[in-house]
């Protein structure tokens, strides 16, 4: 069937009549530089290019699906944090987004910290080479295996999320002849403004210990009577996929009252306050995201007006970006396969991956761009949903987009800002093989997460 040959889907000015989308951009080639990388752009040929390499080679030698990471896109993430901060702040890359032992060294060698949540992700850090002293551990529920290794390693900190947590880790660090340093984390009854299962400071969710009825206060107390357990500050994360700064006001000046009534009550000012991460980026053209620099700026000047008004000396601060660095920084490169045309309703479009390699759709109802990069077309645009290919109808990977009316099978297309959490939570349903990640730099591309192989998934079926 030639390129054109197929009957396609409602056209635009068909679905804004309905009233339910937004029209698509007057020139589907042109790439929206807010969803994609900073490498990437389009050759002589239309053909989408990342790093100076284009799809077409990094499809024939990698593969698809696949996530195509740009190197010096994330390394400039990096700094551009750390220099919005500056010296008197320290910038932890959220591991949870997307870890790799490439990462881990790309983190070191920009001057990141880094947090973990897991054993696995604390075993690839210390195995890459990370300072102990640089990382943090955070969990609601880490187990006495996992904290015993946290101590011996010397992390720099441990997040304390429960009252039974203070308790397990006092006397693991007591055991071990070493006084852990550790923050606590506090939910500050801020609501942020994001999707139920992402917002993370209101009380009725499993982190944290509440701010509300004086339990956090208790918290503090029982940790500053352990011995063998230094409570260096306080710690807040209000959610995730966050642009309005007010919810930071507010869970800043909440944390701060708490610093002041631990100075009244214990004569101590705690020298630190984590106000986590969350910062959104632009998944699509909508989305419209801070810069790091206005980041550092509002959440400085919220910290010191907040302790200047309590009498406080300013804590030192820490954030914890991992979408806003590493989310920027990917796409996911997929081969189109079947073209089903609805009428009146939509085209799907499907393609070689799905819910396996990216779940948000399907978990966090999440919004996405997509465009077609193996070519340019001057077809008129039409309304697609791109779907995997699982046995699932929730396998959605982009729920309304435009793509033009004369894609066919074979077609590259790619799904930008995916660094953050689609690898991280790939998973192999339907015995699905998680793709590769590929780092791109300077004409250069290398795998740093190999594909899944039939035999791998074979090697763990012990039956």
């Amino acid at each position: 069937m030639s390129r054109s040959a197929h009957p396609a889907g409602p056209r635009h000015a068909d679905v804004l009549t309905e009233g339910h989308y937004s029209a698509p951009a007057a020139d589907l080639n042109v790439l929206d530089e807010k969803v994609w990388s900073r490498t990437v752009t389009r050759d002589a040929d239309g053909a989408l290019t990342v790093g100076g390499i284009g799809v077409a080679r990094l499809a024939e030698e990698f593969g698809t699906p696949a996530y195509f990471l740009d190197e010096s896109d994330f390394r400039a993430r990096c700094r551009a944090w750390s220099e919005a901060f500056g010296p008197d702040a320290d910038v932890f890359y959220a591991g949870k987004a997307f870890l790799s032992r490439a990462v881990v060294r790309w983190l070191q060698e920009e001057g990141l910290h880094l947090d973990v949540c897991s054993g696995g992700e604390l075993t690839t850090a210390l195995d890459a080479g990370m300072s102990a002293e640089r990382i943090a551990f955070h969990g609601n529920n880490k187990t006495v295996a996992e904290i015993e290794r946290a101590v011996e390693a010397g992390v720099g900190r441990i997040v304390l999320d429960s009252f039974q947590e203070i308790v397990r880790v006092a006397h693991i660090a007591r055991s071990h002849g070493v006084r852990q340093r550790v923050q606590i984390r506090v939910t500050v009854g801020v609501e942020a403004h994001t999707h139920e299962f992402i917002a993370t400071a209101h009380e009725d969710q499993k982190f944290g210990i509440a701010l509300a009825d004086g339990q956090a206060a208790e918290a503090v107390r029982r940790a500053l009577g352990l011995d063998s357990l230094e409570l260096i500050g306080i710690h807040s994360h209000i959610g995730s996929q966050i642009f309005d700064m007010a919810g930071f006001e507010v869970s800043a000046r909440r944390v701060v009252q708490l610093l002041a009534e631990v100075r009244d009550e214990h004569g101590v000012e705690l020298p630190e306050i984590d106000l986590g991460g969350g910062l959104g980026i632009a998944y699509t053209s909508d989305d419209d995201p801070r810069e790091p620099h206005e980041i550092a700026k509002a959440l400085s000047d919220i910290v010191t007006r907040e302790c200047e008004s309590a009498g406080l000396r300013t804590p030192r601060i820490s954030v914890e970006p991992g979408r806003a660095i590493v989310g920027p920084t990917a796409f996911t490169l997929y081969e189109v396969g079947t073209i089903k045309p609805l009428e009146g309703l939509r085209t799907y479009v499907s393609v070689d991956g799905g819910m396996s390699d990216n779940i948000r759709t399907a978990l966090y109802d999440a919004e996405y761009s997509v465009a077609l990069v193996s070519r340019t077309s001057d077809a008129e645009p039409m309304l697609v949903r791109v779907v995997g290919k699982h046995c699932e109808s929730g396998d959605i990977v982009v729920k309304d987009a435009f793509l033009p009316a004369d894609l066919a099978p074979g077609d590259l297309i790619a799904v930008p800002a995916t660094g953050a959490y689609c690898r991280s939570m790939a998973s192999n349903y339907n015995h699905a093989l998680r793709p590769p990640v590929v780092a791109v730099r300077d004409g250069e591309a290398r795998v740093i997460v190999r594909r899944e192989t039939e035999e791998d998934l074979l090697r763990l079926d012990v039956g």
